[in-house]
């Protein structure tokens, strides 16, 4: 049974390292568990209420098909729709719901236990709407190769797909597509974002400097378009993804290289086109395509039909009950998302959408004095941040590795402080499209003179020394001021590179030729000894147990854990683009005319406003990839 993040509450009977992650624990011995204060019924009314919840309306499409008996062979119907995530960002809820996005881990761990039903005879996805990048496609891609192998049917159907989202789809056995519907697969674009023209607009002006010829993070604030440099690295970027697209149609459909190539030259194609160049079987309704064959409708989430489970769930929250952990040795699977940040950050629910320092220290350090766990996944999709926040965690990581092995396993990006903290693990482990490397050093501030002027406030800098308000100045850096931060960014590239060297065991002048800030997807980086292996997190997971001499079917430990009451408390007015950076008329209404590049032009925002405070980063700024 899984709780709201895909976690097991119950001992899980199958040998899967997905769907068994936490322990067994049982609630606190209560008089009687079931009732609440005073006698009443505090489960019974929330599985009632599920229920309620959860049974269709009059006019709304049936769950079932009035033939369907759970004992007799059936077939099932999921629906897939929304973002595909690493941990949600945010889900507490009773009924099984909530959070944003769809763990891939929970997804995968759901396809598995459904592949285990012998009474399901094949599954039948509808997918609408999915928001996924191409490494967790490739992920994907490998449950669902799971399915076929294993002799149950595979269909699934969609109103319209491209590019990533089609790729998923050419997976499965059979596709079917709605009439008018569109599969569009125009090959894998870039697209690099600048705002320097809105921070001249606001007055604003980046003052940045880097380490490496490639290491161009700051670009999108400091440049109107991509250097030479740049538009290298996005090539190889694009070629990677291609290969992966036309290997995938020509393998799946069973098309030659050259009409794929050709197909993809074409891009767009109507249901009946799509038919006809055999990117898809079907065109008809869902409804028709689903056929005559028993079937009911099957849920990614189950926990709420559980009243044990609901209440669980409660006391988790409140903090009656200490968080999921497995009872004896067993792995631990970390995950660092998001950018690196100096401090706490925003808590244990910050380490969703942020690394914070001290509070991934503390948990690494944590796990290292436990002897219980025997081996850690350091699962990372990051573009760096702060360069010291990194060390202090390289550090913490090299001093588990000491104790134990450490297996990385890298995301759609591990990229600048992101490999950083990766560097020195036991074993590392990327997907051909993973963005990697980007072994370099960014520094810089922001200028708002200009813009403060605007609003009429004008600032007069006074200090004693001769560089004193090097770091207070709203102006940009003088020249002397430029060498001094040119000296500091130098010193932690050495240490960066260092780092790098003595983790991979190779040369430092290998090391600098492949750093220099520039990108690499998987495929590249393993060819260069940067990555150990190509694989997911399934397969960093089976080597964490088979280094950590555990059993395939022992619990994992999920760091962070589901949240709780005092999480959110603490998790309250986290850092958001704010002030004069973030309440300009043209960032509204680029997040009405295109919310992806809005929520781009936001994160690059927030990106300005982190080096007030810190200067030196070990970051990568990667284009959105469509």
């Amino acid at each position: 049974m899984l709780d709201d993040n895909g976690e097991a509450v119950t001992a899980p009977s199958a040998n899967d390292p997905w769907a068994n992650d936490t322990n067994t624990a049982t609630p606190p011995a209560t008089p009687d568990a079931n009732k609440g204060f005073g006698g009443f019924d505090l489960t019974g009314m929330l599985s009632k209420v599920t229920e309620s919840i959860k049974q269709p309306g009059f006019y709304e499409a049936p769950e079932k098909s009035e033939d369907y008996d759970a004992d007799q062979p059936h077939v099932g119907i999921l629906e897939l729709g929304g973002k595909i995530v690493e941990r949600e960002t945010y889900s507490f809820s009773l009924f099984g719901g909530g959070g944003r996005g769809i763990e891939l881990r929970r997804l995968v761990g759901r396809l598995r236990d459904l592949a285990k039903d012998p009474k399901l005879t094949g599954l039948v996805v509808r997918m609408r709407d999915l928001e996924i990048s191409l490494p967790d496609v490739v992920e994907l891609r490998g449950v669902l190769a799971e399915w076929k192998t294993a002799g149950k049917t595979l269909a699934c159907h969609v109103e319209g797909a491209s590019n990533a989202g089609y790729l998923l789809l050419a997976a499965c056995t059979t596709i079917g597509i709605a009439p008018l519907g569109q599969i569009a697969i125009t090959g894998p674009a870039a697209m690099p974002i600048h705002i320097k023209g809105l921070l001249d607009k606001l007055g604003v002006q980046a003052d940045f400097l880097h380490v490496g010829a490639y290491k161009g993070a700051a670009e999108p604030l400091t440049r109107e378009a991509p250097s030479p440099e740049m538009e290298t690295t996005l090539r190889d970027i694009l070629d990677r993804h291609y290969e992966t697209m036309v290997s995938a149609i020509e393998r799946d459909r069973r098309l030659d290289r050259p009409t794929v190539e050709k197909l993809i030259d074409t891009g767009l194609f109507a249901s009946e086109q799509a038919k006809a160049a055999k990117l898809v079987d079907e065109v008809g309704s869902f409804e028709t395509f689903r056929g005559d064959k028993a079937w009911t409708t099957l849920e990614l989430d189950t926990a709420g039909s559980d009243k044990l489970t609901g209440l669980v769930k409660i006391w988790r929250f409140l903090g009656a009950m200490p968080p999921e952990r497995p009872l004896g040795e067993h792995v631990a699977v970390i995950y660092a998302i998001g950018n690196i940040v100096d401090g706490g950050g925003d808590g244990v629910l910050g380490a969703r959408q942020e690394i914070a320092s001290h509070t991934l220290v503390a948990a690494i350090r944590a796990l290292t004095a436990d002897d219980a766990v025997k081996a850690v996944v350091l699962r990372i999709d990051s573009g760096g941040g702060s360069a010291q926040a990194s060390e202090l965690i390289w550090r913490a990581v090299n001093d588990l590795k000491a104790k134990k092995p450490v297996i990385v396993s890298m995301s759609d990006v591990a990229a600048s402080g992101g490999y950083y903290i990766a560097s020195n693990a036991t074993r590392i482990y990327a997907l051909d499209n993973t963005l990697t490397g980007s072994i370099g050093v960014v520094g810089g501030k922001i200028a708002p003179g200009n813009a403060l002027a605007k609003l009429g406030v004008s600032t007069f800098p006074r200090g004693r020394g001769r560089r004193a308000t090097i770091l207070a100045s709203f102006s940009p850096w003088s020249e002397d001021e430029k060498q001094v931060i040119q000296r500091s960014m130098e010193e932690v590239y050495t240490v960066f590179t260092g780092r790098v060297a003595d983790g991979r065991k190779l040369p430092i002048e290998k090391v600098k030729e492949l750093a220099q800030g520039r990108v690499w997807t998987g495929t590249k980086a393993k060819e260069l000894g940067l990555v150990d292996e190509i694989g997911g997190l399934d397969v960093a997971i089976a080597k964490a147990q088979e280094l950590g001499k555990v059993s395939a079917d022992t619990d994992l430990e999920i760091y962070p854990p589901s949240p709780t009451l005092r999480d959110v408390v603490q998790g309250w007015g986290g850092n958001v683009s704010a002030g004069l950076l973030g309440s300009s008329t043209e960032l509204a209404q680029l997040d009405r005319l295109d919310p992806q590049l809005g929520a781009a032009a936001h994160a690059l925002l927030d990106l300005v406003t982190s080096f007030a405070k810190t200067h030196v980063q070990a970051i990568a700024i990667l284009p959105m990839v469509r």
